[in-house]
């Protein structure tokens, strides 16, 4: 990788299931305030010290490329990693097979962290250790994702992040019969305006879309004012702390795909026109698409009309400033991706997070078919409860593996029901404990001792991913 002055190497190795940090300089000062032992041999110095906070700090501070960055308007792809083990495969994956496309390493909600134990520090710092151990050496990215709590913002802020994907779904109104109603709850203080000035604003003014143009009604816009004017309000006060706190570059997405209803052109027009009426600045939106998106499957809905839907809402990103279109739950939608680049004229980003904890998974399925099968117990016996903070679909009690081989298991992974489960289940998985120990633990061991076998696994997958969206690729 390329080191900073007076670094010469740097890695990440493996001394029985521990990982140590081994780093060659010319100064030691290049690397303070380093935590551990350091050797001289003739004119370098050798430093050995364990993987933490305070030395993935130190490697940042000394290699530049080991600093997050905003990821700016090209082709990116966020990797989620629920273990904190995933980022030296993802790193073979993307520079195997994603050339082109910049890497956002450190992923992670909130909601995942809070479930996991973890903080944006340890996503931060794992991330970096990856990247050593992988020998990357691009621009990486690092994104706080969905974050709905105003409160939490400087917790990622700290830690390093420099994207943040603000949610604002829990504003977000589902849009009833009676939106007169509903319009009362309306933040208008917030907004700094009113419904009849917001009226005068849309109702009945053409919007160039191109062939998507559109001139919305009345109806349309007091839709869009009871579904989104409070998310917009929110993202406002939002970005207003984000810009209070941030202490280095940074960029925003907008993220209002976790809701129940698809959002229209219009109302993505709204949302944006809005929001940057009131100062609000962002690099990419998730909307929400139309139906057929679930979590760790291929896509279930018509892949023509999903590239007509993505199109349309290119159309409004491009009157409203040219940000990306970002696409979540993207994992494992392979019929999907090339389509989906064209309709955004490549200004996209992919978001992937527990398709990795399934390549894991599916290392158990291969060299650990009893501790599968007690994952998978864990795992379904969460899914009733978990799966409501989740697009799936799969029946709480049509998972049953107890007859199967364990040489049949690995194929399980694949299968969309069993797969379902698994992924809604990891919170519940890693945070659970039997006679011989933590889960958790357990499958680090088997992870640790078959790791080869485990980046290859991820290498592949997560390249597949990758592969469409890179200037190598099917573009």
């Amino acid at each position: 990788m390329t080191l900073g002055d007076g670094v010469l190497q740097a890695d990440v190795i493996q001394v029985g299931r521990r990982s140590r940090l081994l780093v060659r300089v010319t100064d030691a000062a290049q690397l303070a305030p380093f935590q551990g032992r350091s050797w001289r041999l003739g004119d370098e110095i050798l430093l050995e010290g364990p993987t933490d906070a305070a030395n993935a700090a130190a490697l940042r501070h000394a290699i530049p490329a080991l600093r997050p960055q905003p990821v700016g308007q090209g082709v990116s792809a966020g990797t989620g990693d629920r273990l904190g083990t995933a980022t030296c495969g993802h790193v073979r994956a993307f520079r195997h097979h994603g050339a082109g496309v910049t890497p956002v390493f450190a992923q992670q909600s909130f909601r995942e962290m809070d479930r996991l134990g973890r903080s944006p520090q340890n996503v931060l710092d794992d991330a970096t250790y990856g990247c050593v151990a992988g020998g990357w050496d691009g621009p990486v990215g690092a994104d706080a994702d969905h974050i709905h709590d105003i409160s939490r913002l400087g917790e990622a802020v700290a830690a390093g992040f420099t994207t943040f994907t603000l949610d604002p779904g829990d504003a977000v109104r589902d849009v009833q019969s009676d939106t007169g109603t509903a319009l009362a709850g309306t933040d208008w203080t917030t907004l700094q305006t009113d419904r009849d000035e917001t009226l005068r604003r849309y109702s009945g003014v053409p919007v160039d879309l191109g062939r998507f143009s559109l001139t919305p009604s009345d109806e349309d816009v007091i839709r869009a004012i009871v579904k989104y004017a409070n998310a917009v309000a929110l993202i406002v006060r939002m970005h207003d702390r984000l810009t209070e706190l941030a202490t280095a570059p940074y960029e925003v997405e907008i993220a209002i795909d976790e809701t129940a209803q698809p959002t229209s052109l219009f109302e993505h027009h709204y949302f944006a026109a809005e929001a940057a009426r009131l100062g609000v600045r962002w690099a990419s939106m998730a909307p929400r698409y139309i139906d057929g998106f679930e979590k760790g499957v291929e896509y279930r809905g018509d892949v023509d009309a999903l590239a007509e839907n993505v199109a349309g809402h290119r159309a409004v990103a491009v009157r409203n400033g040219g940000y990306k279109i970002s696409m979540h739950s993207g994992s494992d939608k392979f019929s999907i991706y090339e389509r989906v680049i064209a309709a955004a004229d490549g200004r996209i980003h992919l978001k992937t997070s527990g398709t990795s904890w399934l390549c894991a998974v599916e290392v158990l399925a291969r060299r650990a078919p009893g501790l599968f099968r007690r994952v998978h117990e864990v795992s379904s016996a969460a899914y009733r409860e978990a799966r409501a903070s989740y697009q799936v679909s799969a029946a709480a009690d049509d998972d049953h593996i107890s007859g199967i081989p364990d040489g049949d298991l690995e194929s399980l992974v694949h299968a969309d029901g069993t797969r379902q489960v698994l992924h809604v289940g990891y919170g519940a998985v890693l945070t659970a404990s039997g006679h011989d120990g933590p889960l958790d633990g357990l499958i680090r061991d088997v992870l640790s001792d078959h790791r080869d076998e485990y980046l290859l696994i991820l290498e592949n997958h997560i390249g597949r991913h990758l592969l469409p969206f890179s200037t190598g690729g099917a573009r």
